[in-house]
């Protein structure tokens, strides 16, 4: 149950925690245990061994033995739109604000009612900070509360299971990537964020940013069964939140992850595993696309050739935006 009695307070060790990456990990499990009773959480001095270097090893031994060397519970849990509320307000806002400076563009075309699917190019190759910053921004223009759907690493992988609160994505919002929960959250009238690509996305690499890979077809099969339109929007700048990253397939399967990338970043990640959260600071910008609407057809091929059409429309998209502003023909002022 949510404690809802006072809202959490930034601190100074907060604002420390924000701009030491390897605090963000305290952050976000600070903030949970304010609002829930989590007895198998982290706990103060484990928090501080997290900024230290290898201190975090040390951490994760503690809180193992602590815990009769088991794994946290996972308890169920659902979405609590009051927790995430509180989350954007007291932990999102200056991340979003101060830290990845993210903004809307073209917020004309912006419809004024949901639900809707919003269909996002995803680059990242780390913690999805790109998805999280658009909900946030879509929620503060439009008071929607706006729902990611996510790979099941998100939810249920050890290292996520350790790292953060036990059902911390469910909690905030997350769906879980699989068609039945997809659907099932399109028929309750909920606003999903989705990434076509699907795990292409990230998988690309540093090498293919900005090249969209082959649609995902489910979300027109959902959107023209429910009638909900489409709102493609087009990032900018994600790429830079793991930059020069590449996917290492082998050792992906070892570890049994969705995606690993390998860049620089890494070696720092190792003597840092806190940083897991982390991503490097950029500028997110976001252009809102106008409306899709699909034609009803019955053939699953007629419904994947309106999936590419859609993705090679939007690819033509981020080429102008991208040669535009190089050229300077988008003005600085207006794309920050």
């Amino acid at each position: 149950m949510m404690n809802q009695s006072y809202k959490y307070q930034f601190s100074w060790f907060d604002w420390f925690c924000l701009w030491y990456p390897p605090g963000w990990l305290i952050l976000f499990n600070r903030h949970w245990q304010h609002y829930y009773t989590d007895p198998d959480g982290w706990r103060g001095l484990e928090y501080l061994l997290f900024l230290i270097p290898g201190g975090f090893y040390l951490a994760f031994l503690m809180r193992w033995l602590r815990l009769g060397c088991r794994s946290p519970r996972n308890d169920l849990a659902e979405f609590n739109p009051n927790y995430q509320q509180a989350f954007r307000e007291e932990v999102l806002a200056p991340i979003v604000k101060y830290y990845f400076r993210a903004k809307l563009q073209r917020i004309e075309n912006l419809p004024s009612t949901d639900p809707i699917i919003v269909a996002m190019n995803h680059a990242g190759m780390c913690f999805p900070w790109d998805f999280i910053c658009l909900g946030y921004l879509l929620g503060e223009a439009r008071g929607w509360r706006v729902q990611p759907l996510a790979g099941v690493s998100l939810f249920e992988h050890p290292w996520v299971v350790w790292w953060l609160p036990s059902q911390w994505s469910q909690v905030l919002g997350a769906v879980r990537a699989n068609r039945n929960d997809f659907e099932t959250a399109i028929a309750k009238g909920k606003t999903l964020l989705y990434a076509p690509e699907g795990l292409r996305g990230p998988l690309k690499g540093w090498s293919q940013r900005y090249q969209l890979q082959k649609f995902d077809i489910s979300f027109m099969e959902l959107s023209d069964r429910y009638q909900v339109p489409i709102l493609p929007v087009l990032c900018i700048g994600s790429e830079s939140l793991h930059p020069w990253a590449v996917n290492v397939k082998k050792l992906q399967q070892i570890f049994k992850l969705p995606f690993l990338p390998i860049s620089p970043l890494i070696i720092v990640l190792i003597i840092f595993p806190s940083m897991g959260v982390w991503a490097m600071r950029t500028q997110l910008n976001y252009f809102i696309q106008p409306l899709e609407k699909i034609k009803s057809v019955q053939k699953r091929k007629a419904i994947y050739e309106q999936a590419q059409q859609l993705r090679e429309k939007l690819q033509m998209q981020i080429k102008n935006l991208r040669f535009n502003f190089r050229n300077g023909s988008l003005s600085r002022k207006q794309y920050e």
